[in-house]
């Protein structure tokens, strides 16, 4: 990544999951690289699969400017003036409801017709989407397995994208980047297709294809090469580190003087 990039990166975008964290945990060495960023003057934003309950904990708590949660279906942002969690959502509430029982029926199917798959232990604190688990808490499926969960799903309307645990399901066009979009205009007033250069995303999977195709400084970690079959737009750069040893290492890179 060029030197003149590194010093003009204002935003860091990224994903959780073998991402920031490894072996499912969060280091202390990605946490930090969390408070070093925004100690810096960054606005660091995950954007991850992860449910709205998770995320609400995330805006708190964690040392970051926002969320994007549940693949793009909402942001959440902890204003620390007024002591509020502001959160915005692709569909409204009684969008949410009627297609919450819907989507239940959807994952009893698939649990059903694909041996070894489960609802995500985080399932029940979704609003908006469907997760399937071929891996976090059940022996890794096949990848025809995983396959044959995203067929399923997209032959009942849903959109499908698969992450390195789960494979995610919802109602709806909206994805990480669209709701990344809104999030930057309605809370820092950028327009992200003017401004896409003063932004680095780090991911490491399928689900984080819209991101990877967007910003040209998009940086996998370098287990993304597991997924880079089914990536159509691969990212700019790969880090030599895996999961958080390599979020950690863009950090590095980021804060590292001029």
């Amino acid at each position: 990544m060029p030197v003149a990039a590194r010093r003009g990166i204002r935003f860091v975008l990224t994903d959780i999951d073998d991402t920031l964290s490894t072996s499912g945990k969060i280091t202390g060495l990605a946490y930090r690289a969390l408070e070093r960023l925004t100690a810096a003057g960054k606005i660091v934003v995950p954007v991850t699969g992860r449910p709205a309950g998770w995320c609400d904990h995330i805006a708190r708590m964690w040392p970051v400017d926002a969320v994007v949660g549940e693949n793009g279906a909402f942001y959440m942002r902890y204003d620390r003036t007024t002591r509020k969690l502001v959160h915005r959502f692709a569909m409204t509430e009684e969008e949410r409801e009627v297609r919450r029982a819907t989507l239940a029926a959807i994952g009893a199917e698939i649990v059903r017709e694909v041996p070894g798959a489960m609802l995500a232990s985080d399932q029940r604190y979704r609003e908006s989407d469907l997760a399937i688990d071929y891996c976090e808490d059940v022996p890794p499926l096949a990848r025809d397995d995983v396959d044959r969960i995203v067929a399923l799903m997209r032959s009942r309307g849903l959109t499908a994208k698969v992450s390195s645990i789960h494979v995610n399901g919802w109602f709806g066009a909206y994805d990480k980047l669209a709701m990344t979009r809104t999030l930057l205009r309605e809370m820092y007033e950028v327009d992200l297709d003017a401004e896409r250069e003063r932004f680095v995303f780090a991911g490491d999977s399928p689900n984080d294809a819209p991101m990877f195709a967007f910003f040209p400084y998009a940086v996998g970690v370098a287990n993304v090469r597991a997924f880079l079959d089914r990536i159509e737009t691969p990212p700019a750069y790969v880090t030599r580190g895996a999961a958080g040893e390599g979020f950690a290492e863009l950090a590095n890179f980021l804060l590292a003087p001029s």
